[in-house]
């Protein structure tokens, strides 16, 4: 991450971004009513993003014929693995009934709303609401430009998008027959986290929307195999102590009651300590408090990539469409209680390096505790108490090892050897 107080050209090629479904339809959607207004087909076609960008797009096909004009563009995804890159999204535009305003059509590879919780309603084409928008304000301005009604139906297909929406989560999200067409800038961002939790946001939102108590966040195959396979998740849950009797952990007892088990993974953070104390295991993990100040990234001057504030001691990062700063380190037992000041201090830092990122008289404030050991490492392994395992002090750094940690949990509880050497990461280097 680039030191805003020194920041350099960065000399490694800069990854290629894209465009969206959703500006291509939109594209494909002006040189198609273009077509049916004026007879002839803008191309390259030109759009104005909702950031203001105005790319250009090549058509690949064109047709204008009974009542009805189609345009198709090759989408082009830049450096991102998007499943859709190099796929032909086409858009048919035909005159609707008068006052009937703009219709949306699922045509071929464009799949059908199925299940409530998304931002479209169910029984319409799987279109969200921000091409939706960007493909009316063509319409709107075409229509006004040529004095047109502006009543149309537009009909968007993807050639071969059922084939391509099997790699997608469409089918669980409950949208079938199809891709969707998507996005909310029109850009795509080549590996973008961003677009990675909104796809959980929708996850959620339809499981919430049908009634589910219970949602598994699985990482992959194997995580989702577990959960099939009938590993349960207690959420909202205290674990009070850890059950004993003939020198192994039998369990744990909870605020819900006892939980029996053969074997016992410690992960608790800044609690681990009190937990282990009653078994005569000490570990020296602290807690150290940091602070985060997020807000809405409304502002023109919101960021496109994570910044590290040498100086500051904070770490900034752009969450969709919030703007997070984070950082500092306060030793203050288990208070989570913030200093004021030195909230004032992280929003002001923030401000002046970003000083039209958003209104910073919305920031949400939060604190957390970091689990910290004197050598600023994770204690991993096995403990002289039989089944008892820790995965724990890991920091601030919990996110970033925290599947390493797993896999070599994994494999010490099935009697594997590790992958990874842990020596400098048991709890052997405090006793």
């Amino acid at each position: 991450m680039p030191d805003t107080k020194s920041l350099k050209p960065d000399k490694r090629r800069t990854l290629r971004k894209g465009w969206t479904t959703g500006a291509c339809a939109t594209a494909a959607t002006r040189a198609a009513y273009g077509a049916l207004l004026t007879g002839s087909f803008e191309d390259p076609v030109s759009i104005t993003l909702p950031r203001g960008q105005t790319p250009s797009f090549a058509l690949s096909e064109s047709a204008l014929r009974g009542g009805a004009a189609m345009a198709a563009i090759v989408k082009d995804a830049g450096d991102d693995p998007d499943v859709t890159h190099g796929a032909l999204i086409r858009a048919t535009v035909r005159l609707g009934e008068p006052g009937a305003g703009v219709i949306f059509r699922a045509g071929e590879g464009v799949g059908t709303v199925t299940l409530a919780g998304l931002p479209v309603a169910v029984g319409e084409p799987a279109i969200n609401p921000a091409p939706r928008r960007m493909m009316t304000a063509v319409v709107a301005e075409l229509a006004a430009l040529h004095g047109a009604a502006g009543d149309v139906e537009i009909t968007i297909a993807v050639d071969h998008g059922e084939r391509l929406a099997e790699r997608t989560m469409n089918a669980r999200l409950g949208i079938i027959g199809g891709l969707s067409i998507l996005g909310t800038t029109g850009i795509v961002t080549p590996y973008s986290c961003a677009a990675w939790i909104a796809s959980i946001h929708q996850g959620v939102d339809v499981a919430r929307a049908a009634g589910l108590e219970h949602v598994a966040g699985a990482t992959g195959k194997t995580s989702e195999s577990a959960v099939r396979f009938g590993a349960s998740f207690s959420y909202v849950c205290t674990v009070r102590s850890l059950a004993q009797r003939g020198g192994k952990v039998t369990g744990v007892e909870t605020d819900r009651g006892a939980e029996t088990a053969e074997a016992v993974v410690l992960s608790l953070g800044c609690h681990s300590a009190e937990l282990l104390r009653p078994l005569g295991l000490r570990v020296p993990i602290y807690p150290v408090k940091g602070y985060s100040q997020t807000l809405l990234a409304d502002g023109a001057g919101a960021p496109r990539m994570a910044i590290q504030d040498v100086a500051g001691k904070t770490g900034i990062t752009p969450f969709g469409a919030r703007v997070r700063s984070a950082g500092t380190a306060e030793l203050d037992g288990f208070d989570k209680r913030a200093d004021a000041k030195r909230a004032a201090a992280m929003l002001g830092d923030l401000m002046e390096i970003l000083p039209n990122c958003g209104d910073p008289g919305k920031a949400e404030l939060w604190t957390g505790l970091r689990p910290m050991t004197p050598d600023c490492a994770p204690i991993i392994g096995r403990t002289r108490i039989e089944n008892l395992y820790l995965d724990t002090g890991h920091g601030s750094l919990g996110w970033t090892l925290a599947c390493g940690s797993a896999a070599v949990i994994a494999d010490i509880v099935s009697g594997r050897p590790p992958a990874v050497d842990l020596s400098g990461f048991t709890i052997d280097r405090f006793l």
